[in-house]
């Protein structure tokens, strides 16, 4: 039996493709992986009870995600008070990204 294994190079993905979103008409375009560990935070901060850390962890995921130039649209977008970006729509977002990150999409009800 050994005691050592080694986990490459940490990550599983062996192609690094951007991820990208469009929303108001405008692409904005995400690191292809981000850590581990801020995924697992995420979901720990999104589930808290603390209404401000939960929406401070949808924050700091847009901060660890979007591309600088994308994380500086979106920021304005998202603050422009007549292309409205609701919060049902924040949370597709999400969704979609963390199933992209996680490579785990959610199950889709059959029709």
């Amino acid at each position: 039996m050994s005691r050592f294994k080694d986990f490459g190079s940490g990550s599983a993905r062996d192609t690094k493709e951007p991820l990208v979103f469009k929303i108001h008409g405008e692409d904005y375009n995400c690191v292809p992986e981000i850590q581990g560990k801020a995924l697992l935070k995420l979901v720990a901060d999104s589930g808290s009870n603390d209404p401000v850390k939960s929406a401070a962890a949808i924050d700091t995921f847009f901060d660890m995600v979007l591309e600088d130039e994308s994380l500086a649209r979106f920021n304005a977008l998202v603050q422009d008070k007549h292309r409205i970006v609701t919060v049902e729509t924040l949370t597709e977002i999400i969704t979609w990204l963390m199933e992209q990150y996680t490579d785990r999409p959610e199950e889709q009800p059959e029709v």
